[in-house]
């Protein structure tokens, strides 16, 4: 699930800010059990970096960009030692628009000053422990900002007037992940720390295993083009309400991942299965798609029979045995439906494929027929 900041929806929020930050690990051999603030909704070493190899995809390299991300956790960081007045003028000057988001709609709300929750921060051991976690793993992001780079050359080649966003890296307590504002992606840090962190299973009822497994730094550069897909070129229509039109958007997606990511990036990091999990769907491709038409659902739009292949899940509930099957499967079958599509009409551009409104049209020219 992606936090847009843009809406009014507000997908995931601090519980409450007079709870914030609570002490969290103070045994380095056990991490204790963060409470408050720590604990909140979700959706969702050294980084594993893929080198950008040309294959197929097209030559970018004459395409002026850089991108760098600006480390907001450091500048927030080191104000711990300033005077509160002058780091909240700083960072205001700094970061405009997302430090306003992150006092006031991440870590707190607007009832609070700036003052008031930098000093919470800086008050609290949970979020010294957390900040110097994510600095030993982030202490270089060279790599990182390398294949982003590469991602938008690849994005700006297919759409030359698109504005590349800032891209803001920060540490919330678990807040959010990629958050998306009107001018900046954010990484929240502490969500790709690798998925042995300790803080990870210090919070596991609140973020269970199936989601924090994934929370890695291989993770960073897929989820931040994921959420710019999603939310700045190709926003979900409110007249798209058919599981069928939801597996051909979800499809599309990931599609436009497959264009502009690198060609190492492995299908399960851009989905976010396990291996075991994307062989299963190989093994039952044709047995899913006979269970969707056998139980004429392609065409169904109630939200609670068509959202448990939609959602992120351990596994689709009443498919496979001993809950061995994937989750949200519509998502996969989706993107196999879009590749079949592209394989059969070969003249279709990208662009022509992602403005395509038809559902229908995309299922009847793609011959989707699993064997």
């Amino acid at each position: 699930m992606i936090y847009n900041v843009k809406s009014s929806q507000i997908y995931l929020f601090f519980l409450s800010i007079a709870a914030f930050f609570s002490s969290a690990v103070n045994n380095r051999n056990r991490a204790s059990r963060p409470s408050g603030a720590f604990l909140l909704l979700l959706t969702g070493s050294i980084p594993l970096l893929f080198s950008c190899k040309q294959g197929s995809k097209p030559n970018v390299s004459d395409i002026n960009l850089e991108l760098k991300i600006a480390r907001f956790d450091q500048d927030l960081y080191n104000g711990k030692t300033k005077d509160l007045q002058q780091t909240d003028k700083l960072l205001q000057q700094k970061y405009g628009s997302f430090y306003d988001d992150y006092v006031h709609r991440m870590v707190g709300d607007p009832t609070y000053s700036n003052t008031e929750i930098l000093s919470t921060l800086y008050h609290d051991q949970a979020y010294t422990d957390l900040n110097k976690e994510a600095d030993s793993v982030f202490k270089d992001m060279s790599g990182i900002e390398k294949d982003l780079t590469q991602t938008f050359r690849y994005i700006k080649h297919y759409y030359p007037n698109v504005k590349t966003p800032k891209v803001i890296s920060f540490v919330s307590g678990f807040a959010v992940q990629t958050p998306i504002g009107d001018d900046y992606i954010g990484v929240g840090l502490d969500m790709f720390l690798g998925r042995n962190s300790k803080f990870y299973g210090a919070i596991v009822q609140s973020v269970p295993a199936y989601l924090s497994r994934r929370f890695s730094p291989e993770y960073v550069v897929p989820r931040i083009t994921e959420t710019y897909a999603r939310e700045e070129l190709f926003p979900e229509r409110d007249e798209d309400r058919t599981l069928l039109s939801k597996m051909v958007q979800n499809g599309k997606i990931l599609y436009f991942m497959d264009q502009v990511l690198a060609d190492e990036v492995p299908d399960s990091i851009k989905i976010g299965y396990t291996r075991s999990q994307l062989e299963w769907c190989k093994t039952y491709e044709k047995d899913i798609w006979a269970y969707l038409l056998q139980n004429n659902l392609l065409f169904e739009t109630d939200y609670q029979k068509i959202q448990v292949f939609l959602a992120e899940g351990p596994f689709t509930p009443g498919l496979g045995e001993k809950n061995e099957s994937a989750p949200k499967l519509g998502v996969w079958m989706g993107w196999q439906m879009i590749k079949k599509y592209m394989q059969e009409n070969k003249g279709t551009s990208l662009q022509q494929l992602m403005t395509e409104k038809d559902p229908q049209k995309i299922l009847n020219m793609s011959k989707y027929k699993p064997k």
